[in-house]
């Protein structure tokens, strides 16, 4: 029997390929918001963030997230969006 494949996705910050699972993607829905999508089903077009500040900053000071999904953000917005990413975060080992 053939292995289960894992789903890899990249992290606009640091550039790695992950898990899926290990990642947090950031949808820009259809009305033109930002939302965090925990369960990574939503519509609209998504980046997919380390939850982690590291990443975090590279992926601001990088614009990474407005190239990502193709569209201008508001910074307002995406501040929101990183203040409710600061929850996931996880301490690497």
């Amino acid at each position: 029997m053939k292995a289960k494949k894992i789903p890899m996705r990249r992290c606009v910050g640091c550039m790695e390929s992950k898990p899926k699972k290990e990642l947090v993607r950031i949808v820009s829905n259809g009305e033109g918001g930002l939302m965090l999508d925990p369960t990574g089903k939503a519509n609209g077009r998504g980046v997919y963030l380390c939850p982690n500040m590291e990443c975090i900053a590279k992926a601001k000071k990088k614009k990474a997230i407005s190239r990502g999904l193709e569209r201008d953000v508001d910074p307002v917005e995406l501040d929101r969006i990183f203040e409710e990413l600061s929850v996931y975060e996880r301490k690497d080992p």
